[in-house]
């Protein structure tokens, strides 16, 4: 599969998250849909469970109500999102039917010991689900700053000439920071303050 990122119409649907840790019983997902140009022409936005596991159907959802043909791939801020409600990427690519790239910005020796103390009782359906997201692999940007990626739909070239061309600087990709900034600002205005 060729993805064309240099093309002008070439689009990214980023998402991120912002919730008030202790505090927020929901989190609020945010979405941007940004042209390879920098320019924005969209925004999706739903709320997540705080240590729920819904959060790979919120995604869907966020996509679908959007209802556009012209989106070429899907960014992700993690795939364990509002306090390790984890994100099927398998299940996001197939319902989609687009190439992701999930990003997340540190080293990590995984979750499951987290899933296993935190929720005994559900921790196996985590943990299956994480895993089979498969590791994660370091990709360097061309801004110098290191990344850690999983992505579905592509090869690793092509996950990193996306994340190239949406890293003006740092690591954060633009339609992520931006949805992130916008999550951060939706939880911060009150919004959703009651949930």
């Amino acid at each position: 599969m060729r993805l064309h990122v240099y093309k002008k119409a070439f689009r990214a649907l980023g998402i991120s998250e912002s919730f008030v840790k202790g505090k927020s019983v929901k989190s609020v997902l945010a979405g941007v849909v940004m042209r390879a140009d920098k320019a924005i022409d969209g925004f999706s936005f739903t709320e997540v469970t705080v240590a729920g596991m819904d959060a790979t159907e919120k995604v869907i959802q966020m996509y679908k109500k959007l209802n556009r043909k012209d989106i070429n791939v899907l960014l992700l801020n993690g795939c364990v999102v509002s306090w390790y409600n984890v994100i099927d990427l398998n299940k996001v690519a197939e319902e989609t039917n687009l190439p992701l790239i999930c990003v997340t910005y540190e080293e990590s020796e995984g979750l499951v010991k987290y899933f296993r103390e935190l929720f005994p009782e559900d921790c196996e359906y985590r943990i299956k689900i994480y895993r089979k997201n498969k590791k994660r692999v370091q990709l360097e940007l061309k801004t110098g700053h290191t990344v850690f990626v999983r992505f579905m739909g592509m090869n690793f070239e092509q996950a990193k000439e996306v994340l190239d061309k949406f890293t003006s600087h740092g690591s954060v990709p633009e339609p992520l920071r931006v949805a992130r900034l916008l999550a951060r600002t939706i939880v911060k205005t009150s919004v959703f303050k009651n949930t």
